[in-house]
């Protein structure tokens, strides 16, 4: 058994979204803001703890439906006629978590309450968490007795107003979004409901399409999950620069109610030693050793105290107190094998290398060890602390309270969520985490080869190191989709990368090892832009960073592919909906017998592209003539209402040269020489050796444009274009070079496209909270 996926409706930016799951490792990964904290939130709050939930859970578009159901609430009051909001009206706006499991033939009687009806014959089973009105009558009745003496407040106050007029404030409750701020936990809990398997849809254009429950859908009573799945949680916040921690999560709860500790990793021995070793919990034999020890310690250390307290306690009788009336005191240690754990200094770490230390070496306590090492090896040693919890180890299987009829066989499911394991870890140990936390969560000789009790790790990441490590099948990106009407706010989407680019093809391998090589952070970024080579790799971000402030604070990443190899992102690019700038070579070239051979540029000689970029993706064009005059349109094309891909090549460069009154046109091939073509006055003066060199003489000896850019090719040729790049990085006055005029077109473009999208997001947030957010007391 396992969760196949689960769907999410109106929590926060998460308006109705499937997430699948993989059966081992799932990761969620996308751009911040992007809705990955939302679906790790919906699943604390239903799995976990439903007390989490609060009114900026309803995902924001909802609030303004909510406060017309207020509105019909009041009307009611004095007209009977006025419809007032069923539970179904309720469902379309409140949060939601749908559970899908797939559920093996043998393991039918852990789900048989959820079965919806006599027909199901196996496979899938759906159970919905509903986040709803405990009792709309009661609801309703205290709504509006609350607007109610709002008003009357409000009017008597305007009676006694001398200057006469309205106020300008609204008492509590303003509307029914601020009633329930204070009372949404009063009224509201959550409820679980069968789904039909047949019933179930696939998303459409990325949106989830849950099955309507119907008004006479009966209810669950209690806990549809208890004894079917085990849910731990670690958090992103995890204190290890405090002391002490000044918080528990209900998320660590163990089964009989004691919070496991965080922060100090000697917190969480301490609770790992209660739960699973602490002799006098349930003594065994083995135990009985420890047991006397401890006893023979306090006998001792009692004796020790008597004998110190002696001459104070004298004192204090010869005083007349304790008096004839009143018993002497006494002293009585009672020693716990915890209290060897309980100060800061119970963890230590050793610093000596171990062919230098003997055994007076000198040890640091926890707090000094940094703060990398110290995540790594909390969150390691919770995930043991979850399995050994789930597999009742040691003394948690002999403290279990079982009902008549219940047995100690764990939940056949354990799922477990981390949030942001990256934090503080060096690159390369993220790495080493992803790829054995879920080992860790399986290494107990009950769990290595047994398909009926199924481990399933969500992790959600900001880390590109980390999905680095992780097949696409384990990857779910979460795609940010901007506000498109009034009353609308930013939403998500969720893509599931593993089907991108279907099984078994070239084009994934090679994506797959192209992502390997580079570390891509393609699943981050508010944009992209793949380059031809190692020059515009360099000198792109650069002329970013020089002259475009706003895509400069925008999270863009650069990718260098190449023009051969760039149309096969494109499946990547379209499902991740990321506005794409991509730079690229026109490879101009000419047919002879069937096959492409380099060329130099001319017009009206018949010749190609032999760019599959050009030819495959964008534009789709091959004639060299007619890609030079395409007009800017013709080089994007759309992926979506939100995103596009465009593509910029080498265009026609005008030249003047001193002497030549009149402009010329220069066809070029490649970036360098469209880039000294495009900063002749640049290069004309510029020190320096190498291409920087040449170029300074070849411009200062040509009289015609001809010459100029036959010797530049020439030049480069031979010279070293990655040199050239470096070189002019590390010129102080770098600042003057200017992009070429087709990469200014481009960075503009995806600078218009990443500033529209984000003023998108902006104003719809402001325009919501203006119409929804009344000023209340």
């Amino acid at each position: 058994m396992h969760i196949e996926f689960v769907e999410i409706q109106n929590f926060r930016k998460l308006k109705s979204v499937r997430v699948d799951f993989s059966v081992e490792t799932t990761v969620f990964v996308g751009a911040n803001n992007s809705g990955k904290t939302s679906a790790m939130g919906a699943l604390r709050h239903f799995l976990v703890d439903h007390s989490r939930f609060t009114t900026n859970d309803l995902t924001l578009s909802n609030w303004s439906a909510i406060n017309l159901f207020g509105k019909l609430i009041e009307s009611a009051e004095n007209d009977k006629a006025v419809q007032i909001p069923t539970l179904q009206d309720w469902w379309k706006l409140v949060p939601s978590l749908d559970i899908w499991l797939n559920v093996e033939n043998d393991q039918i009687h852990y789900v048989s309450h959820l079965i919806p009806t006599l027909d199901w014959e196996g496979g899938m089973v759906g159970v919905r968490l509903s986040f709803e009105p405990k009792d709309l009558g009661e609801l309703y009745k205290e709504f509006a007795s609350a607007r109610k003496a709002a008003r009357e407040t409000v009017d008597a106050a305007r009676m006694q107003r001398k200057e006469g007029g309205d106020y300008g404030l609204s008492l509590w409750p303003a509307d029914l979004c601020d009633f329930l701020e204070k009372r949404l936990l009063s009224h509201f809990e959550v409820h679980a409901y069968s789904l039909d398997a047949s019933k179930c849809r696939s998303p459409s254009l990325g949106t989830a399409q849950p099955q309507s429950l119907t008004s006479n859908v009966e209810q669950i009573e209690g806990d549809p999950l208890k004894g079917l799945i085990r849910v731990r949680m670690i958090d992103a916040q995890r204190g290890f620069s405090d002391p002490e921690p000044k918080t528990r999560s209900n998320s660590d709860s163990d089964d009989d109610g004691e919070p496991a500790q965080k922060g100090r990793l000697s917190l969480q021995l301490q609770s790992y030693y209660k739960r699973h070793i602490d002799p006098s919990e349930m003594p065994e034999a083995s135990d009985v050793e420890a047991l006397e020890a401890i006893h023979q310690a306090n006998r001792q250390f009692e004796k020790k105290l008597s004998e110190g307290f002696k001459g104070p306690f004298d004192e204090l009788q010869s005083l007349g107190y304790p008096g004839i009336a009143n018993p002497k005191l006494a002293i009585s240690s009672q020693l716990k094998a915890t209290d060897g754990l309980a100060h800061s200094s119970a963890l230590k770490y050793e610093v000596i290398s171990e062919w230098e230390k003997d055994k007076n070496a000198p040890c640091l306590p926890e707090q000094y060890n940094g703060l990398g090492y110290q995540n790594l090896i909390s969150i390691v040693f919770r995930l043991m602390s979850f399995r050994d919890d789930w597999m009742k180890v040691g003394k948690a299987g002999k403290r279990t309270v079982l009902k008549i009829g219940e047995t100690l066989s764990p939940q056949p499911l354990h799922l477990v969520l981390v949030e942001e394991p990256e934090a503080h870890l060096h690159a390369q140990v993220q790495q080493v985490f992803i790829r054995r936390a879920y080992a860790v969560l399986r290494n107990h000789e009950d769990l290595r080869n047994n398909a009926r009790l199924r481990t399933q790790l969500i992790v959600s990441t900001h880390s590109s190191h980390i999905a680095h490590e992780c097949d696409f099948a384990h990857l779910r990106y979460f795609r940010r989709k901007p506000a498109t009407a009034r009353g609308e706010v930013p939403t998500s989407s969720v893509v599931n990368l593993s089907e991108v680019f279907g099984k078994g093809k070239s084009t994934e391998r090679f994506v797959t090892r192209y992502l390997k090589a580079t570390h891509c952070d393609l699943f981050f970024a508010d944009g992209a832009i793949l380059v031809e080579g190692p020059a515009e790799r360099l000198l792109v971000p650069h002329f970013v960073r020089q002259h475009y402030k706003s895509l400069c604070e925008c999270y863009v990443t650069t990718l260098e592919i190449g023009g051969r190899h760039a149309h096969r992102l494109r499946p990547l690019i379209e499902h991740l909906g990321l506005n794409t700038l991509v730079i690229t070579d026109m490879d101009v070239s000419e047919i002879r017998n069937k096959k492409l051979y380099s060329a130099h540029p001319a017009r009206n000689k018949s010749l190609v592209t032999g760019n599959s970029t050009l030819r495959t993706w964008v534009p789709r064009q091959k004639s060299f003539d007619l890609l030079l005059d395409l007009p800017e349109p013709s080089k994007l094309a759309q992926i979506d209402d939100y995103s596009s891909v465009r593509v910029a090549y080498q265009c026609p460069v005008t030249v003047t040269l001193e002497g030549n009154a009149e402009p010329t046109e220069a066809l070029v091939n490649t970036f360098e020489d469209a880039l000294v073509l495009s900063n002749l006055s640049f290069f004309k003066t510029l020190k320096g050796r190498g291409l920087i060199k040449t170029f300074r003489e070849i411009i200062g000896a040509s009289t015609n444009t001809d010459a100029l850019v036959s010797g530049i090719n020439e030049a480069l040729e031979k010279g070293k274009k990655a040199e050239l790049a470096l070189e002019l990085l590390l010129l102080p006055d770098r600042s003057e070079l200017i992009p070429p005029g087709y990469i200014a077109d481009g960075l503009s473009w995806l600078q218009d496209q990443l500033v529209r999208k984000q003023l998108d997001i902006i104003v719809s947030e402001r325009e919501i909270l203006t119409a929804t957010k009344k000023e209340s007391v």
